[in-house]
């Protein structure tokens, strides 16, 4: 029974965190919990304790050593925690064993992580990506998960054990897994309609560890009005806006999902279509936390889910962002040295924005050549055309003698090649 406050409501969870470290393989992390501990408060569990051993391989039936697992056993017990959360993977048998032995409810990373991410979803399309991924990480572990099954929105719900029930579930929760991707399915083919469609902007898309900043900097680059909130995976769904450059060309920038180390591939596979936007994106801003003790290893995992998406051949650069927070100025000059094209920043100052700006103007400017457009005033849809060259490209001189307009222009070898495909424009390249 949960405990209660004497207002009645009720008290946060009391949380054990643990960590297997293996021998030879040691975490690169500064602090073997620091991102455990920020997820279970992101979940809102009280954190009482943490416990980490080394081993030079996984137990079987425990994952930490059975001695280890009755020395965790008396913490939970002296603490009264309500749940034991693993900061690695575990198998169903090893969930049985733990939560016989330690009489307490276990989960293991993955399981937080989905459990934040319903907590996030705020719109339909974020809750069906996060049920799914749900459903995919519960079906091998139905056995033991009757209550969790509870927690899943519009899922299964509470039911009693039984082999025949057991099948029943399986098959209700197979038939919901086929339902939801259906539903993905087109969902990612209206979203890849979507991207495509910007035939003729500039797409930036902005990536990074999650946490690290990326909706403070939409909000300072455009007028989007993203949420912000000092919590990991705040923002689940992509968010597209425009802003302009110093030398007025418009660019669309769009928000994605933060990645973490050891992300659930379920949830890789759920996010395909937010991650659309990543996918079809002309440049990548990798957002880093400057002032975080682990850059480094954030910024590789990053580089790591980038390759799993299929988007680390996309150009991109670096943005040290949270400059303002670096206690240690040392650390930042060593960050530079490291990633000697990084952009230093503050999205929550302002410092550093326009360089930020500068730097994608720059990147745009390699691909751009210059050219003459000429159009008759009265062709049609002259004004959309005049408007459209205006958003793709940068107008040097613009003049009109005896009803043709003269427009000199900067502009994407790409966007001149659809240009000079339309009968009344005529180009010549300068």
């Amino acid at each position: 029974m949960k405990r209660m406050k004497s207002t009645d409501t009720p008290a946060a969870e009391k949380a054990m965190l643990v960590k297997l470290l293996l021998k030879g393989n040691a975490d690169a992390c500064s602090r073997p919990l620091g991102e455990l501990t920020a997820l279970a408060r992101t979940a809102g569990l009280e954190v009482v304790d943490a416990l980490v051993q080394r081993r030079e391989r996984p137990d079987p039936a425990h994952c930490i050593g059975r001695g280890k697992a009755g020395e965790l056993t008396e913490i939970a017990r002296a603490l009264d925690a309500d749940v034991v959360v693993f900061d690695n993977d575990l198998t169903p048998a090893q969930v049985r064993n733990l939560e016989k032995t330690i009489n307490t409810k276990v989960i293991d990373r993955s399981e937080l992580i989905l459990d934040i991410f319903a907590t996030h979803a705020r719109t339909e399309q974020a809750r069906v990506q996060v049920e799914l991924a749900q459903l995919e990480y519960v079906m091998p572990r139905l056995r033991r998960m009757w209550t969790h099954l509870s927690r899943i929105e519009g899922g299964i719900g509470l039911r009693g054990p039984g082999e025949k029930q057991l099948e029943v579930d399986r098959r209700i929760a197979r038939k919901r897994i086929n339902d939801l991707k259906r539903v993905l399915k087109r969902n990612e083919a209206r979203r890849e309609r979507e991207v495509t469609s910007r035939t003729g902007e500039f797409n930036v898309s902005l990536v990074g560890y999650t946490n690290a900043g990326k909706s403070t900097l939409m909000n300072r680059l455009t007028s989007a009005g993203v949420l912000v909130e000092d919590k990991l995976f705040a923002t689940l769904d992509t968010r597209t806006s425009s802003f302009k450059l110093p030398g007025g060309r418009k660019v669309l920038l769009s928000d994605t999902i933060g990645f973490i180390r050891n992300l659930p591939h379920h949830l890789v596979a759920s996010f395909h279509a937010t991650l659309e936007e990543a996918h079809q994106a002309d440049l990548l801003l990798h957002v880093v936390d400057a002032s975080h003790a682990d850059a480094r290893l954030q910024v590789d995992v990053v580089e790591e889910v980038l390759a799993e998406i299929h988007c680390d051949d996309k150009p991109r650069f670096l943005i040290l962002n949270k400059v303002d927070a670096v206690t240690e100025r040392i650390e930042l000059q060593a960050l530079l040295h490291e990633f000697p094209d990084a952009v230093p920043a503050s999205a929550l100052t302002g410092d550093g924005i326009e360089e930020v700006k500068k730097a994608i103007e720059r990147y745009l400017d390699r691909d751009l050549v210059t050219a003459e457009i000429r159009l008759p005033q009265r062709a049609p849809a002259a004004g959309r055309l005049r408007a459209a060259i205006r958003r793709s490209g940068r107008v040097l001189e613009e003049s009109v003698t005896d009803g043709v307009i003269s427009m000199c222009v900067r502009m994407r070898k790409e966007d001149l090649g659809r240009l000079a495909k339309i009968p009344s424009v005529n180009l010549r390249r300068l």
